[in-house]
């Protein structure tokens, strides 16, 4: 907020009116949301919209995130798209490693 004095010459007086200003430069901007049906199969088209912006190119390995507040989904890094095994997570024991680490 800022104050904005007026002064009229004539008899002295002086007005001074509050002026709000609302700043968005600061706030995180929302694009519209965009949708995508599921099919019979489980698969969707990805969104225009949401390729440009995650850069996706043929053959680029997306990841979901499971949050308390939805799911994230965002172009998987190299290092982690390119391990084959990433997804047997529950075979990484100690159990696991003690029988089958010599192989």
């Amino acid at each position: 907020m800022s104050s904005l004095c007026l002064h009229n010459r004539d008899n002295g007086l002086v007005r001074r009116k509050t002026v709000s200003y609302i700043f968005e430069m600061n706030r995180p901007s929302r694009l519209p949301a965009v949708f995508s049906k599921v099919s019979v199969k489980s698969q969707t088209v990805i969104p225009r919209q949401v390729r440009e912006r995650l850069k996706l190119k043929p053959g680029d390995t997306l990841r979901y995130r499971v949050t308390d507040d939805g799911i994230v989904l965002d172009k998987a890094p190299a290092q982690e798209a390119d391990d084959p095994f990433a997804a047997f997570s529950e075979w990484a024991g100690d159990a696991d490693e003690k029988a089958y680490g010599g192989l």
